[in-house]
């Protein structure tokens, strides 16, 4: 069996980051996390990389704007995936100009881990519904479904978007190719996860329908559309 790539994580204290980490080591690649030294001082991340070090990863400090720490950083590895945030995209650049320096790297993933969905430019009434981050648990007694609930929809937890990545690192197949995770188990229609939530809870929950005429409306009524067409 060939030898599991070394991996370097680039942005390893962020959300995708650690889940990214962890499933390196999960899959026994040797892993290595880049962090900034500031990083070590912030009260939840620096315990984040003190558990990295527990766990066998290596941690190597460094930073996006600084080239030779990049380039330190990428040669003892063979594989980089940088999970850096939206707005430090635009800054990956730096990190193709240092593998590009370092000659070694077999593999590089940049960040783009996301939905199918664009949520950043989300308007109302579907970025309420979709993306609201101040639920706490399923609704227990009624819901709001966008159109007939009956398209099937691929829902996928962050922890697999992980897991299916460092699994891609080695596979030849994946090689200058875009991933699509859809987990046949994963896949639902609004309605039967609503379905399965009544069974669960031993509730009937009262649906309330939005029709995709009057969904297209109430958009093309939101500020953001209307500054489009003026």
């Amino acid at each position: 069996m060939a030898e599991k790539s070394k991996i370097l994580i680039i942005g390893a204290t962020g959300h995708v980051g650690k889940l990214m980490v962890e499933a390196s080591v999960k899959a026994g690649h040797a892993t290595f996390a880049l962090v900034r030294k500031s990083t070590v001082s912030d009260p939840v991340k620096g315990k984040l990389v003190e558990n990295f070090s527990n766990s066998g990863v290596t941690v190597l400090y460094g930073d996006l704007h600084d080239h030779e720490s990049l380039v330190k950083a990428i040669k003892q590895v063979d594989v980089v995936i940088s999970t850096v945030g939206d707005e430090q995209k635009a800054d990956q650049v730096k990190i193709i100009a240092a593998i590009k320096e370092a000659g070694n790297i077999k593999r590089f993933f940049p960040s783009e881990f996301i939905s199918e969905i664009d949520v950043n430019h989300a308007v109302e009434p579907a970025k309420s519904i979709l993306f609201e981050r101040e639920a706490t648990a399923p609704a227990s007694d009624k819901v709001t479904i966008l159109g007939d609930g009956n398209t099937k929809v691929i829902y996928n937890d962050d922890r697999d978007i992980a897991t299916y990545t460092i699994k891609a690192v080695d596979d030849p197949r994946t090689l200058n190719k875009m991933l699509h995770f859809r987990l046949p188990k994963n896949i639902y229609t609004v309605n039967e996860l609503v379905s399965l939530w009544e069974k669960k809870s031993g509730k009937t929950l009262e649906r309330t329908y939005v029709p995709e005429e009057q969904l297209l409306k109430d958009i093309q009524g939101t500020p953001k559309e209307k500054e489009k067409t003026d």
